[in-house]
């Protein structure tokens, strides 16, 4: 059986693009953060890198499937751009109030359960960095070490919390 990877899982929003206090609704308004020698640190140690985030906006109908796709192509392009590759990017399209209830939405662990059965990753050895409790507490559920930051805090402030 081959060997387990290892991984952190991202939020998106106040951790790896600024966090505007409401959803980010066009690619305009969607400005990367500067975590370009954090991330590349993290995958020269061998962790994949895979985003999770809440897109409740779609339920909304406040951006398309679309308008999300650019965002997510910034991103992986500015990132690239400095030799960071994600391994993925899995996202939440429900919103409770629109949808009801899922079991991708976090706090719940979906998105990283996905991830996790997808690329063969052990959950001992990653983590997810977020920025709201809801991460650590889906971090938690599906076996990853969460790590809170504040909202645009600099990812290198906690490298040396990731063995």
């Amino acid at each position: 059986m081959p060997a387990k990877n290892k991984a952190v899982f991202l939020d998106r929003d106040g951790v790896l693009n600024k966090e505007l206090g409401d959803y980010v609704c066009r690619v305009e308004d969607f400005v990367v953060l500067n975590n370009f020698d954090a991330l590349k640190a993290l995958q020269d140690k061998g962790y994949l890198l895979i985003v999770a985030t809440n897109q409740g906006g779609l339920a909304k109908g406040w951006y398309s499937e679309d308008e999300l796709a650019k965002m997510h192509a910034l991103l992986r392009d500015t990132y690239q751009q400095h030799g960071v590759e994600f391994t993925d990017i899995f996202y939440c399209p429900h919103h409770p109030q629109y949808t009801g209830d899922c079991d991708c939405r976090k706090p719940k662990p979906g998105l990283l359960l996905q991830g996790i059965e997808k690329y063969n990753i052990d959950p001992a050895q990653s983590y997810f960095i977020g920025d709201r409790e809801r991460d650590v507490e889906a971090g938690t559920a599906a076996g990853v070490k969460g790590i809170l930051i504040n909202s645009d805090q600099p990812i290198n402030d906690v490298l040396g919390m990731i063995v």
